[in-house]
């Protein structure tokens, strides 16, 4: 997020500036070479998960993790949720070498603190008090509450795996840009629905298997929806981003001022409160929330947070080597496509194709035989791009536990919930 502060001395931003920006920051092309994760993580009591841990706690630990040395960026989200983002690494091995050091520098540190990372995509016990007090959340919050209380619960109790991949080829075929960001709101349903990963919010059943993004299609049709499919990614996004009501008009003092119904274009044209400047367009982005998020790479935002300690490198390991090596990636078109029937006309999420996803996950018929074959893809091109045999095997252990007999990791938060044996 950029600072609460800015500097009015910039030039006031055009339309045409504004939409020459957007397409132009938002796909950068070239060969796919880099990846990354954004790791978000629950903090709970280290011996007492279900008991909800005071925010001084959170903060005394916090300040002892600030003087960590890690190589990725370390920050907190607003009801005290841990993030690790990584740096761009130029293979998956890479990322994973690089992500897990930081978690064995992390972990330690917390439990010293009496606490520990949990991997659930939503809270399931607790529903926490805001921990962070800045302009930018104080707004935030008045925006969402406009809409209802899902924004909420996903400020202060959700947690996901956020992978990042370049962008693509300017030019067509299995890696270009445009193949690319169609394959990822179509296989996006189908991440959904293999690692749906919260079940519970508040102690209680929801009837979703991935709560957390039933909340997502919740919060705010214009901000969480992925733009139209009917037009060219760069047009699209543009458009999208423009044509969405601004969350929140930055400051130097006091509050942020709100708006009620402004669009970053009707910002623009009306040049009130005050005009906006670039850093105001770079703010406005930070603030849309797609499934896919065009960052000049991919940034795709759909998976539930993990169980384990390194559960996280399986959804990692999975969509780098579907998008990224060639011939999976050609096959797994192939294989998501016919998906786009269920989808129909809405766009992610909001559709019916990534509701059925959300709630019943792999137990949808449809869903189960593309994560499957998704699944069978991702094994075969793991050793073409690099992967260990650790992770080919701890994906080897996820599909044959989830995915061959129709499962997730809810499924195993419920059934624990019930007493019953996890694996049944």
């Amino acid at each position: 997020m950029p600072s609460d502060g800015f500097t009015d001395e910039e030039t006031p931003l055009g339309e045409d500036d504004a939409e020459d920006l957007l397409r132009g920051i938002c796909f950068k092309t070239g060969p796919p070479r880099t990846v990354g994760v954004e790791l978000e993580w629950l903090v709970h009591d280290l011996r007492s998960p279900e008991r909800a841990v005071p925010a001084h706690r959170l903060r005394e630990a916090y300040e002892g993790l600030r003087t960590l040395r890690l190589e990725s960026a370390l920050t907190f989200e607003p009801g005290g949720q841990l993030e690790l983002s990584s740096p761009p690494a130029a293979s998956l091995m890479e990322c994973i070498t690089t992500t897990a050091a930081d978690l064995d520098t992390v972990r330690p540190a917390l439990r010293t603190a009496g606490l520990a990372l949990a991997g659930l995509g939503q809270d399931p016990w607790h529903s926490p008090h805001r921990m962070l007090r800045e302009p930018r959340y104080d707004a935030m919050e008045t925006y969402l509450d406009r809409i209802g209380p899902a924004g909420r619960a996903m400020m202060r109790t959700t947690a996901s795996i956020q992978v990042c991949l370049d962008a693509g080829h300017e030019e067509p075929g299995p890696l270009g840009y445009g193949r690319r960001w169609q394959l990822a709101h179509l296989l996006g349903a189908v991440l959904v629905a293999a690692f749906a990963n919260s079940p519970m919010s508040e102690r209680r059943p929801t009837g979703w298997r991935s709560t957390r993004q039933a909340m997502w299609a919740q919060l705010d049709p214009a901000r969480t929806a992925a733009p139209s499919a009917r037009y060219e990614p760069r047009a699209a996004w543009a458009a999208h981003a423009l044509d969405t009501p601004v969350m929140c008009i930055r400051a130097e003092k006091g509050p942020w001022p709100v708006p009620d119904g402004l669009t970053f274009r009707e910002w623009i044209r009306s040049g009130l409160p005050r005009p906006p400047v670039r850093a105001d367009l770079d703010y406005h982005l930070t603030t849309l929330f797609p499934p896919v998020r065009p960052r000049g790479h991919l940034e795709l935002r759909m998976i539930d947070a993990q169980p384990g300690e390194d559960g996280w490198m399986v959804p990692l390991a999975v969509t780098t080597a579907l998008f990224d090596d060639p011939e999976a990636s050609e096959t797994v078109y192939r294989t998501v496509k016919p998906l786009a029937e269920t989808a129909g006309s809405l766009p992610a999420p909001r559709n019916l194709l990534w509701a059925n996803a959300a709630r019943h996950a792999l137990t949808d018929p449809e869903l189960h035989a593309a994560a499957v074959a998704c699944f069978a893809v991702a094994q075969e091109a793991l050793p073409r791009i690099g992967a260990t045999r650790a992770v080919q095997d701890a994906v080897a252990a996820f599909n044959d536990r989830y995915v061959v007999p129709g499962r997730c990791p809810a499924d195993d938060l419920r059934a624990s919930v019930n007493g019953k044996d996890p694996r049944t």
